[in-house]
Parts: structure tokens; sequence; C-alpha cells
């Protein structure tokens, strides 16, 4: 078997919790392989909806195996709250959730020292969700970090002072960080207790094992491949690798084993916080649309800048990603629009011409040029394939020339029921 991978091809909040929900019944084992509580992945079923942020998505499927990998930064007190959420709904984490010993553990002061460097950084602030991630993710490169494993140790708390200690004499030059220290510790400490509790694992053993018996696997990460550390719009991007690359590092799987890409995109793009965004629309087609597909964050609820799809940047993601199958979502939203423009080619600051993504993507003037299609202007929420109006079959047929992967699905409302598969 292989290890299939599912993952956003724009800045995040591209839709795959509905997808990895959607296609857990066809996998025995569901794994994060990056990312930590800025993500947020958003289920609706049966009338429920659920923002699972460290959990996998296929933790409602009661056949899945769901594993937190290697490559994640885990919250324990997000950790504590999320599960404790779960079990409201009927679910056990405790019998089919695994928490690779080699995570690295976000602590309280990550969190504070988050904040510090984005007020910090001013006017030039990339938007943070303030959850500690790169100030975890700093820690473990700098070869400092906690690790799950750690939670074992007798001399877990030791450690912990060590590291916090650490943080405290940068916290220092930030006299404007106010904190209850005794407040954060002790909540933290419960939610170690907590953790311990789990199933704590070696992940690479379990999931090559799960391979060699044949088991089915899907690699889920999280944000979007524009927010890659390496070929993500730097600076204004995450601290891990969102990238199909990062499943290998972020689980311990070789490259051999891995199969399917399933690229997610949006119908149209959208993007939270700072950054470069050509095809992002400040009038009120972009309010239109925001309102439309209600998009805010499903971790900090701040409104989204909404735009057109951005073909140079899909084309992008999709080379450094090796998608084989593309799966749009949200094409309802476009509902509203009498016609819908795709963009095709930046026109750099220079004058050139381009369907590349530039190395200065976030220092200089990109305008996006646009072709434009009729829009299909009828609720498609509950359509099923063989009534799909003309024209979003025709959108979809100028998006699978130019961007040469098939798009085997569409994603035409929330609910998992609310989707077309296409062969």
């Amino acid at each position: 078997m292989k290890v299939d991978v599912l993952l956003g091809l724009q800045w995040g909040d591209e839709g795959k919790g509905k997808i990895v929900d959607v296609l857990a019944p066809k996998y025995d084992v569901v794994a994060r392989f990056q990312g930590g509580p800025n993500a947020g992945h958003t289920l609706e079923f049966d009338g429920k909806k659920v923002v699972l942020h460290q959990i996998p998505s296929g933790i409602f499927r009661a056949h899945t195996r769901n594993v937190i990998g290697n490559g994640v930064v885990l919250d324990p007190i997000v950790l504590q709250a999320e599960i404790r959420k779960l079990a409201a709904h009927g679910v056990d984490a405790h019998r089919n959730l695994f928490i690779s010993k080699k995570a690295t553990i976000i602590v309280p002061t990550h969190r504070l020292l988050d904040l510090a460097q984005e007020k910090a950084k001013g006017v030039d602030k990339i938007g943070s969700t303030l959850k500690g991630i790169g100030p975890s993710y700093q820690d473990k490169i700098g070869r400092q970090g906690l690790r799950v494993g750690d939670v074992l140790s007798p001399h877990f708390q030791e450690r912990f002072k060590k590291l916090t200690d650490a943080h405290f004499e940068i916290l220092k030059g930030h006299p404007e960080i106010s904190y209850d220290w005794p407040e954060l510790s002790a909540q933290f400490l419960e939610a170690i207790t907590f953790l311990r509790t789990l199933q704590l694992i070696d992940s690479e053993y379990f999931l090559n094992r799960e391979l060699q018996a044949g088991s089915s696997i899907l690699a889920e990460g999280a944000q979007g491949s524009l927010l890659d550390i390496d070929f993500g719009s730097y600076p204004f991007v995450t601290s891990s690798s969102t990238v199909t690359a990062g499943a290998c590092t972020g689980l311990g799987v070789a490259p051999r084993h891995i199969g399917e890409v399933y690229g997610i995109f949006k119908a149209y793009s959208t993007r939270v916080g700072s950054g470069p965004f050509p095809t992002e629309l400040i009038d009120e087609d972009g309010e239109r649309m925001r309102r439309e597909g209600n998009e805010f964050g499903s971790t900090t609820g701040r409104p989204r800048r909404c735009g057109w799809i951005d073909l140079p940047a899909l084309k992008y993601s999709i080379m450094i990603n090796g998608v084989t199958q593309l799966l749009m979502m949200k094409a309802d939203v476009l509902s509203i629009f009498p016609d819908i423009k795709v963009c095709t080619h930046y026109r750099l600051s220079d004058g050139q011409m381009t369907e590349s993504v530039p190395y200065e993507y976030a220092h200089q003037q990109i305008t996006a040029i646009y072709t434009e299609l009729p829009g299909w202007k009828c609720d498609i929420r509950n359509m099923k394939a063989d009534a799909v109006p003309t024209e979003l079959a025709n959108y979809i047929q100028f998006l699978e020339r130019e961007l040469r992967v098939p798009i085997t699905l569409i994603s035409t409302g929330p609910d998992r029921l609310q989707t077309i598969y296409r062969n």
C-alpha cells in the first residue's frame, strides 16, 4: 500500500477537514504531518459542526486510527480541551488517537514569545495566530525543545523549567507582555498529566508497520502550500513544511511510499493575515464573496481576504507537490456572480508577463491578468452530478485544461453529503 497525501494548494482554509472526513472511510489510518493549533479543520455532518485544531480529521470514523505525527507541534492544553469536546459528541479519543513521542510540545511561554515577536514587527507583522507555533519550531530547530516522549521522563519538570527560564530571559526585554505564570504553568502541567493517559507511540515504526501490513494511510496537511516555509510567500509564511515532502519528514515514511497526492483548492482564493495576494478584491465583490462563503478564520475568527482564483499560484503548488488529483471546494459560493474571473498571468513591475510565481513575490507590484467566464447563477448546494449547469461544467473544464490535472471532486456545500464525484 501507499501513503496518499491530502494538502491545500493556496494559503490555507481550503476545506481540508471536510475532505478528510469524506475520504476517511477509504483509509485505515489518517495522520497529521505538520502544523499545530494554528490549523482549523471544519467538519459538518448530521447537523453538527466541529472544528479540529490538532487531531486528525478521521477521528469521527470509528474504524480509523488517527496519528499526530512527529512534524506536528502540540499544545497539550488545546489538545485536552479538544478531546473533551469530542467526548461530548460521543468520541473517545483514547481509543483511536495515537501521538508521536517525537512531536514537539508547545509550552505557555511559546505563546508569550509569539505575541512579543509579532508586536516587535510592527507594520511588518505576518499575521500570526499567536498560538506559539513559530517559537516552538524555533526551539525544535535550536535543539532545545521539549518533545512528547519527554513527559514520560522523571526529569520532565527540570527540562520544562530549563526551557521556560530561557524564555523568561527573552521576555525581560518585553515588559509590555503581562502574564500570570503560576496560573499558566498549573494549567499546562494539568494538561501534561492528561497527555500521559493517551497512546504515545514511536510513530515512524507504527506507520511503517501499518504499510507492511497492507493498511491504507492518508497523510493530512495543515495550512496551505503557499504558506510553506521554503516555497511560500516568504516571509509571510508558516513555520513548517506544508508540501508533499513534509509528509515524509513529518511522519517518517520514505518518498517511495507516496501514492496519490490530493490537492485541495477553492473555486476562488482567500488569505488570512498579511502577505501578497495578487487577485484580492477590496471592493463590494470581495465583501459579497466573504459573506457568501462565511470567510472568517476557524481558529482566529478573523475575516479572510477574498479574491478570484489564481492559476499561476495553483500551477506552482501543483508542480512542487506532484498533485495527481484536484478537489475543488466552495463552488457554490460563486453562484452569486453573473461572471467569474480567472487570473491566468501576472504582469510584474517591470512590465514582464509571466505564468510563474516570481522570487520577489512579496515585495513587488504584481498585476493579475484575467480571463472572464460566464457564471452559473443557480443554487448548486444539493445538486447531483447529472444536473451540473453548463457554465459550471465549462469552468471546470477550463481549469483542467490550464492546470493539466483532473478535478475529481467538487464540493457544493459544507456538509459531507454536498459533494459531487467526477470520474
